[in-house]
């Protein structure tokens, strides 16, 4: 059996592959929403590394990962409607989860690449909502960062088409 010849990969990612997405439901019921108006978005999963070197290593270092910490930093614009006087309910969500406690401080979410590729994680998170100010020409931006509780676990993309 021949090995198939590989596909090439030539296209480069765009820092905007990320999409966000909050549960608004319950874990039983889960009602995933998009995150709208992210202008930037920064995944980062920390391994803590501790040393583990030893006589029998012959000089050589040895290490080893003892725990993993993860967070999300992404700035929003800010999304309202005028008329009714309320803003995004996702936006909400996590601004209300900032000034909350206990588990009403978590933010269950997840983020996935937006194009159907096969990276995508989901964990829960403590935000950090904080409004940016600015100039009188500025528009609404909050820096949110999401400080991980517990696993980010890789998931399958949901946005992947089935194959059938």
């Amino acid at each position: 059996m021949s090995t198939p010849p590989e596909t090439p990969t030539t296209e480069t990612e765009l820092a905007r592959e990320w999409r966000l997405e909050i549960n608004v439901g319950t874990d039983e019921t889960p009602d995933w929403k998009l995150c709208p108006g992210i202008r930037s978005f920064q995944p980062a999963s920390e391994p803590n590394i501790e040393d583990s070197s030893d006589y029998d290593g012959d000089g050589w270092a040895g290490n080893e990962k003892t725990g993993q910490a993860w967070e999300v930093s992404c700035t929003i614009r800010r999304k309202a409607n005028k008329t009714a006087k309320t803003y995004h309910p996702v936006h909400e969500a996590i601004r209300l989860a900032h000034f909350a406690y206990n588990d009403a401080n978590k933010v269950h979410l997840r983020y996935m690449n937006r194009s159907g590729l096969p990276e995508a994680y989901e964990g829960r998170a403590i935000p950090n909502w904080q409004p940016q100010g600015g100039e009188y020409t500025s528009l609404g931006e909050v820096e949110i960062t999401f400080t991980g509780d517990g696993p980010l676990t890789p998931i399958a993309n949901p946005l992947t088409p089935e194959t059938p």
